[in-house]
């Protein structure tokens, strides 16, 4: 018989509806079952590209005498953390707060008042490497409840009143350079300058760290700081933690090397890697950064993109029950395909080795550059490129054959929102319409397919249904990329859309008293406690995510509510940023648009559209990271207009000279420069870092 299950549209629940674990989703019915029947809560939250909660899946809740001992004891339920998050944050917080670290699946027991009073993350069905087995764990856990339930309730209720403090008390310091310098020496002083990336294994991306450093790097014009980026992006590029193949990265690196990665493909690290390599690139001129990119964005748009335009949330680290088959070749495979001259070169460019580094295959990568190669095999780099380009086409039309990875198939506002946004700036700064057309596209999905008729969002669709309300990340994150998308194609009625959200935003998350906004709205029902979103994950803080949305949009709009917003959030966050600095990125970066704001660039054009289409591509390519931009043509229709940009626009009247650039910055403007050649170097200074100091003799 099936569980409680079947009707939930969650991937990751349904692949627990068979089990004999009494499962019930979280709602109304589980929590009533719970105090009706006197039993504490089992609360199981994972995702559907997990690989341990796929193991724990197999090895306990698929067991019979397991299922049997939570059924008798506890209300078991499952959730989905992509889809439920504001609940994934107060019990990740809660297990962290109990045994001092968390993951997933995340194994929790409440109180039937949601309290909790004993967690973990794994446990093996068997005591082994130290750990109980997880039917001692049940055991031990209802044998508590039955006969020490006052310690139980008293763990919980201390637990939930920690939950409910800020994370860092004290009184908020100033929101000066101070808190960028902090930051920029915390991530120095953790960078490995042989690797890249920020500390040890298991390694993670930070693509989020990355571009604020990039951004202190255009600001100092540091070669240091700089050279960490560089560093990172190439070894993360050059490695197992992208597919060589097929393009885009995996979730983190379980080495330091980025050899090894956990093979899961997950949409909101392509998302903000993908926008870290492009910002790279129009930093640098890099072309491999550029290659990178784009072949991150392709991988989302064939691999992870509904056809009503909407992108998925990730796809399994497992195939035919193996991690990472699908990704893995042994040197007789590859072979086969190319012969044995083509598979010398690639084997010997993708260190591929008969042994295998990877259980018995090879995990694809290049230690080596394409000129070091060419070298050392005597081959020159264009005739080398071309050689590795045919043979990575046959490899992966072998692989395209091969049984894939899962897929879950839901979509999320806010992930798609991150994923707008990268698409939107690579198809404007790289000239590639098709991605702007792909961002346009979800734009469309989420405003229309995800959106309630009193112009709510809803957080995850699947499949024509809907499901959980919008929460601030949702709200933020789209209405982040809406503004990008505005500034990639200059249609004005993401404006509209923009501050719509903002002002839905502000309604129903903001704090008026303390600044900064809670995870969910006041109406969300069955929350412990009603937390802020402060502090990044692998993915950007919602709240931080808003400041950077309102800041925007107070400057393009002239919304002084917005822009005060905006400061109080950081304000807010403050504290955090002085202690954690590694913990908020994302207000780090918007700390650095306000103390640093970059001009306001207006271009009105002329008759001419060959010319302002000049101009644009010169805005659109050059790497200025905390502008804003807006461009109106002479020959728009009143109707195509948004009255929100009159404050930008006003008093920017348009030249028959051709197009028309208006540089403005801390309340002034610069002469108006004329002629797309004239915008184009105006533009050009713009984006050059300061030199650096000489080294003293």
């Amino acid at each position: 018989m099936s569980n409680h299950l079947a009707n939930e549209t969650s991937p990751y629940l349904l692949q627990h509806v068979d089990q004999p674990v009494e499962w019930r989703p979280w709602g109304e019915e589980a929590l009533a079952a719970a105090k009706a029947q006197d039993k504490p809560i089992f609360l199981s939250i994972g995702y559907s590209a997990c690989h341990w909660c796929h193991v724990m899946a197999h090895e306990s809740f698929a067991d019979p005498e397991t299922a049997q001992l939570l059924n008798e004891s506890f209300i078991s339920i499952k959730v989905d953390r992509e889809e439920r998050p504001e609940l994934d944050q107060i019990y990740m917080e809660a297990v962290q707060m109990m045994t001092g670290h968390g993951g997933w699946p995340l194994s929790v027991f409440l109180t039937p008042e949601l309290e909790p009073f004993f967690g973990g993350t794994y446990w093996p069905p068997e005591p082994r490497g130290g750990m109980p087995g997880f039917k001692q764990v049940i055991a031990a856990v209802a044998d508590a409840w039955r006969h020490r339930r006052g310690d139980a309730v008293r763990q919980g209720k201390r637990v939930a009143e920690l939950l409910g403090e800020p994370p860092i008390a004290g009184p908020a310091p100033s929101l000066t350079p101070r808190l960028l310098e902090q930051a920029e020496a915390a991530l120095a002083r953790s960078f490995d300058p042989v690797f890249g990336g920020f500390g040890g294994a298991p390694k993670f991306p930070h693509p989020i760290d990355l571009r604020f450093l990039l951004q202190r790097w255009f600001r100092t014009g540091k070669p240091s700081v700089l050279a960490m980026v560089r560093t990172t992006l190439d070894k993360m590029a050059s490695g197992g933690i992208y597919d060589q193949l097929g393009g885009g990265f995996h979730r983190y690196s379980v080495d330091a090397q980025w050899l090894v990665p956990h093979f899961e493909k997950m949409l909101y690290d392509n998302a903000l890697l993908a926008r870290c390599y492009l910002e790279a690139w129009q930093a640098t001129g890099e072309p491999e950064y550029a290659r990178v990119a784009r072949e991150t964005l392709d991988y989302v748009l064939r691999d992870m993109t509904d056809p009503a335009g909407g992108f998925f949330s990730s796809e399994d680290a497992d195939s035919e029950g193996r991690e990472g088959l699908f990704y893995l070749w042994t040197a007789e495979e590859i072979r086969s395909v190319l012969g044995s001259e083509a598979a010398r070169v690639f084997c010997y460019v993708h260190d591929v080795v008969e042994e295998g580094n990877f259980e018995g295959r090879n995990i694809l990568s290049r230690p080596k550059t394409l000129g070091q190669c060419a070298r050392i095999l005597g081959r020159g780099e264009a005739e080398l490129a071309a050689m590795l380009e045919d043979a990575r086409r046959k490899l992966f039309a072998l692989r395209a054959r091969r049984v894939r990875p899962g897929r879950d198939d839901k979509v999320l506002a806010s992930w798609n929102g991150l994923m707008i946004d990268a698409l939107a700036r690579a198809g404007a700064a790289l000239g590639e319409p098709r991605y702007v057309e792909a961002a346009e596209r979800a734009a469309d999905f989420v405003l229309t397919r995800m959106r309630q008729d009193d112009g709510r969002l809803w957080h995850a669709w699947r499949r024509g249904r809907a499901a959980v309300d919008g929460l601030l990340e949702d709200y933020a994150s789209l209405a982040e990329a809406l503004v990008t998308l505005y500034e990639s194609d200059f249609d004005e009625r993401w404006i509209d859309a923009a501050v719509g959200l903002a002002d839905l935003l502000l309604d129903r998350f903001a704090d008026p008293d303390e600044g900064g906004f809670f995870t969910a709205p006041p109406d969300h029902p069955s929350l412990l406690v009603r937390k802020k979103d402060l502090i990044d994950s692998s993915s950007p803080s919602g709240s931080g995510l808003a400041a950077s949305a309102l800041w925007r949009l107070a400057r393009l709009c002239g919304r002084e509510d917005l822009r005060a917003a905006a400061e109080a959030t950081l304000r807010a966050a403050a504290p955090i940023m002085d202690r954690m600095p590694l913990a908020v990125g994302q207000m780090l970066l918007v700390v650095e648009m306000v103390l640093e704001p970059g001009p306001e660039v207006v271009i009105v054009g002329s008759e001419d559209s060959a010319a302002n289409a000049q101009a644009i591509a010169a805005l659109q390519r050059s790497y200025v990271p905390t502008r804003v931009a807006a461009f109106r043509g002479a020959g728009q229709r009143s109707s195509q207009r948004s009255r929100v940009l009159d404050a930008i626009f006003g008093g920017k009247p348009p030249s028959a000279d051709g197009p028309t650039l208006y540089l403005c910055e801390n309340f002034a403007c610069r002469a108006p420069v004329h002629g797309a050649a004239a915008v184009a170097s105006a533009l050009a200074k713009l984006a050059r870092p300061p030199q650096p100091p000489p080294s003293p003799r």
